[in-house]
């Protein structure tokens, strides 16, 4: 029996003056999909900036896992194509004096400090410069702790202008998370700001800024920390940091120079190192090629989202999260980006909404979890403010539920706005699945695949090993989403990953190809972390008492949000208390931050593994969602699954605990 088509909800006025459509137009007379000519066709396609011919797009022989190379003897800058575009084969600047950015604090657009074009060119000049002076060299690494702001984004142009690569981590991660992240890559330098603010609260980040400063005391490369004044007016002293620059002393190296220049460097070459969130030991440092990640974001931005010169986007995200990148790439277009750093819910729930409407928004970034809080405020947007430039709303970072969807175009947003719900990561710097302008929003949905990225659903119950393939499943079963070839943003390696080993066992010892989302990563309200960073924490301060933990995200059919639930198996002689419980608590808000904390702490009897004694997360998060399972014939201990099955009523059981 045929399932019912899902309700309509959108589609497209006028599908043929999109982008897509022109692109379609012009495809037709190439074969219906063929990898090396439909890449071949994109890159003459979009105006990339760059020097240098191919003889090929891709040696079609290699294996997806030998990770090919791409377009070789092409040489492009991604600051370069984000600060000027290319039309009629020239590179020309975009317009002097259009505002190109701008930043806003929670609280409103009363904040709000504007960069035009002109401006944004001569700042980043004068950081390239003073980077220079300070010794920046092609392939340096340079770091960022700092909010998703003007001062971040002229770091990152200035250090991809000059070759270097950038990494980022957000203000809100402990020191131990940033500092799991530096150790490995061992920047030159390290950008942070001197202050946060958040939640109405204004947060001093030197002692964090003298900790790092101190972790980083062994790291030869490493020359020291330049703090970002987040009050311009009002830099804090930083005397006692280690190593530390103020960002006047480090642009004074300069002497006044603003030349601004461009390193252009090789399709494959590294830009930018992102994070996994460290589900098997210490968080991966995933390495992006400039011409990887260019290509499709010209792919995505312009022909899935339909971004242009008119178009003003906000995306709301920190730096630590790869939508950073979604973030500022809308620049590639001529589009103005808008930063928000700060809560979505200050003053009220409804700030992003007026922000939205007080800068003309026309693509919105958010996730399921605002979306969530506007609805259950009973807050009709489109009724309170002037929606009408809004265009596109992204969401991602968790599951869309239908009621969301509906909500959306029954009482949310106007009914000419595009919900565009978009799957993808920090694994591939793009999406797996996107919008199209083409295909019409039903509940539930997806428009469909990103371009260019062949995609299935294998089964993931598959452990496998080295050799043993992946298998596709029946079309309606749940799986593992995998892209089945090579495609040209696939990471090029992991930092410090000499020998290859560690990318082939993330991506294709245990099943053949990329996964979408790994089992052991929890996102309680689209905040993403790892277990293993929990598992940290438990091993390096309760090793006397804790013999093992297994930690999982529960999100129920009725649930909103996912929730984490961490279970502790306890050594023989220890007693699980309330007071270990508050103590578990309290290591891990300090060790990582206060979104990290479990909302259940409990003790179990016994740990699930394979017989391999590897523990495995998949089946006990799949039980206390409510879902009964049939045991893998991989677990050494199948019988201990049954414990959990009572904490798919975690409420009943914490009832009772308290009669």
């Amino acid at each position: 029996m045929t399932a019912p088509l899902p309700r309509k909800l959108w589609e497209h006025p006028d599908p043929g003056s999109t982008q897509m459509a022109q692109f379609r137009g012009s495809w037709s007379d190439i074969p219906r999909y063929h990898r090396s000519a439909f890449w071949d066709f994109c890159w003459k396609f979009f105006p990339i900036i760059h020097e240098g011919a191919y003889a090929r797009v891709v040696d079609e022989s290699a294996r997806m896992d030998s990770v090919p190379s791409w377009f070789a003897g092409v040489k492009l800058n991604f600051a370069e194509n984000l600060l000027f575009s290319r039309s009629a084969g020239e590179t020309v600047g975009k317009e002097d004096d259009k505002v190109a950015v701008t930043e806003v604090r929670e609280g409103g657009s009363s904040s709000a400090v504007h960069l035009t074009w002109g401006q944004l060119r001569q700042r980043t000049g004068a950081l390239v410069q003073a980077m220079k002076a300070n010794g920046v060299l092609r392939g340096d690494r340079v770091s960022v702790c700092s909010a998703n702001s003007i001062d971040t984004l002229l770091v990152m142009l200035a250090t991809t202008a000059l070759g270097a690569i950038f990494s980022s981590s957000s203000t809100d991660m402990g020191v131990k998370g940033v500092l799991d992240r530096l150790l490995q890559i061992k920047p030159r330098w390290l950008f942070m700001d001197d202050f946060a603010v958040y939640n109405g609260k204004k947060i001093d980040l030197r002692g964090k800024m003298r900790d790092i400063s101190h972790g980083m005391d062994a790291v030869s490369e490493f020359q020291g920390v330049v703090s970002l004044p987040r009050f311009p007016s009002e830099p804090a002293d930083i005397n006692s940091i280690p190593r530390g620059w103020t960002l006047s002393s480090f642009l004074s190296k300069a002497g006044g120079r603003d030349r601004l220049e461009f390193e252009r460097i090789h399709f494959r070459d590294p830009f930018l190192v992102v994070y996994s969130s460290g589900t098997t030991g210490q968080p991966k440092c995933i390495v992006h090629s400039v011409g990887g990640v260019l290509l499709n974001a010209f792919k995505e931005g312009s022909l899935h989202t339909e971004f242009g010169p008119q178009s003003v986007a906000l995306q709301y995200t920190t730096t630590g999260w790869i939508m950073y990148l979604s973030a500022i790439q809308t620049l590639l277009f001529g589009a103005r980006a808008v930063l928000y750093d700060g809560s979505p819910f200050l003053p009220d729930v409804t700030s992003l909404v007026t922000l939205a409407a007080q800068e003309r928004v026309t693509h919105l970034g958010i996730s399921p979890r605002w979306l969530q809080e506007l609805q259950r405020a009973k807050i009709r947007p489109r009724e309170m403010v002037d929606l009408s430039a809004l265009k596109v709303v992204t969401s991602t970072g968790m599951v869309l539920r239908d009621a969301l969807f509906e909500w959306f175009y029954d009482e949310g947003f106007p009914s000419h706005t595009r919900l565009n719900n978009i799957s993808g990561g920090t694994d591939i710097a793009g999406c797996f699945g996107i919008g199209n302008p083409l295909t019409p929003v039903y509940v539930g949905g997806c428009a469909g695949c990103s371009l260019g990225v062949p995609v299935e659903v294998y089964d993931s119950t598959i452990e496998g090993g080295t050799g043993v393939p992946g298998a596709a499943i029946e079309e309606g079963m749940p799986g593992e989403l995998v892209a089945t070839s090579a495609f040209p943003n696939m990471p090029t390696q992991f930092w410090g990953d000499a020998d290859g080993k560690k990318y082939f066992n993330a991506y294709f010892a245990r099943q053949l190809v990329f996964h979408g989302r790994a089992d052991g990563v929890l996102n309680p309200s689209g905040v993403r972390f790892g277990s293993t960073e929990i598992y940290r924490v438990i091993e390096g301060q309760f090793s006397q008492e804790i013999a093992d933990s297994i930690c999982v995200g529960q999100r129920r059919p009725s649930d909103p949000d996912e929730r984490v639930m961490l279970f502790l198996l306890m050594k023989p002689g220890a007693a699980f208390t309330a007071d270990l419980r508050t103590r578990v608590k309290s290591a891990i808000r300090t060790e990582l931050s206060a979104r990290h904390v479990p909302m259940f702490i409990f003790e179990t009897p016994e740990i699930p593994t394979t017989v391999n004694l590897k523990k495995v997360e998949l089946p006990v998060k799949q039980i206390v969602c409510g879902k009964r399972i049939q045991p893998s014939g991989t677990l050494l201990n199948p019988d201990s699954l049954e414990f959990y099955y009572r904490f798919a009523e975690v409420e009943r059981l914490e009832r009772e605990s308290k009669l």
